[in-house]
């Protein structure tokens, strides 16, 4: 599994280097705040929407702590999916928030 830290994200976003961010928290965790242009897709329905995701893409995945977006990482690249996990959540997220 691939990991990409907090500040690495922040650096890409911040040149303006293509981000792909699915936050896999719930839904009232995310609306307490999430990276800017992130998309919510809770762990529990990563299963049943992995199909609205693209192949192609590298997706960076996104949790509270680095748990939960570990495991989607997992389930993702069992696909076929190009994912890489976001270490430390948002609880190391240090950037923009919305």
């Amino acid at each position: 599994m691939k990991d990409i830290t907090t500040s690495e994200v922040a650096k890409k976003l911040a040149a303006k280097q293509p981000v792909h961010l699915i936050d896999v928290r719930e839904v009232d965790e995310v609306a307490q705040g999430k990276i800017p242009g992130a998309v919510n897709i809770p762990l529990g329905l990563l299963e049943f929407r992995m199909h609205e995701l693209d192949k192609s893409v590298e997706y960076t995945m996104v949790c509270r702590s680095g748990g939960r977006s570990g495991m989607a990482t997992q389930l993702l690249e069992s696909h076929g999916y190009k994912v890489v996990n976001m270490t430390g959540g948002m609880l190391a997220w240090e950037g923009d928030v919305e």
